[in-house]
């Protein structure tokens, strides 16, 4: 595969791995709060390296069951769910809860990360098509910026919101893309490649564009 067609889904995958793990910054922090400085950085070291093995293996094993007929399209309709739940606000850090211990705070880190990870898993899949050098390079590229700089990547999305939306709008364009590709449906039979990437990206230019109303009210309100 030329080195040019591998750039484009990389990015994708980067880009959705980042903006979907945003969240992990408020999970390790509320996991080791309670803990010594000491501890505070082994928890989330142990606990950080934990959840992004089992996410490595999963999205292994996710990348290869979307190539089945049919799962595709589940996986793509299941992806636009979570594509909204991620631009609508809607996450699950209030959940967690801080631990006095320091493996305990590493075993709130890792479950509370694999309950949040589906949304990374699928949308990191559906972005490699199957492909596990596209997907083993975006996470090996991604998770170290992830684990080091949540807290600073937490920051940025919170004082540019466009981010969330921009990975959402990506999220959008891959999961139909998913569902229009299904090997069962064979959709891609009776649209050609043109219409295809017109319907995929026109709806990921809507979402961008709601994202930007969104970001243009919220500035409105505070002003």
């Amino acid at each position: 595969m030329h080195l040019s067609t591998l750039l484009g889904p990389i990015f994708s995958i980067i880009l959705i791995n980042l903006v979907l793990s945003g969240d992990n910054a408020a999970v390790i922090g509320l996991a080791i709060k309670d803990l010594s400085e000491d501890n505070r950085k082994k928890a989330a070291i142990i606990g950080a390296g934990g959840a992004v093995l089992l996410r490595v293996i999963l999205t292994v094993i996710a990348g290869v069951l979307i190539t089945i007929p049919y799962l595709e399209f589940i996986g793509g309709v299941i992806l636009i769910g979570i594509t909204w739940s991620l631009i609508s606000g809607n996450n699950d850090e209030a959940n967690v809860k801080s631990d006095t211990t320091m493996w305990g705070a590493i075993t709130t880190i890792i479950i509370a990360d694999l309950t949040m990870s589906f949304d990374n898993v699928m949308g990191i899949a559906g972005a490699a098509n199957g492909n596990t050098l596209l997907l083993i390079l975006g996470l090996l590229i991604s998770i170290p910026i992830v684990v080091f700089g949540s807290n600073l990547l937490a920051k940025v999305m919170n004082r540019y919101p466009v981010i969330i939306y921009i990975g959402g709008a990506i999220l959008a364009h891959t999961s139909i893309d998913m569902i229009l590709k299904d090997h069962g449906l064979d959709l891609t039979h009776y649209l050609n490649h043109t219409t295809t990437m017109a319907v995929s990206w026109g709806i990921a230019l809507v979402v961008l564009l709601w994202g930007w109303m969104q970001v243009r009210q919220a500035s409105g309100e505070e002003s």
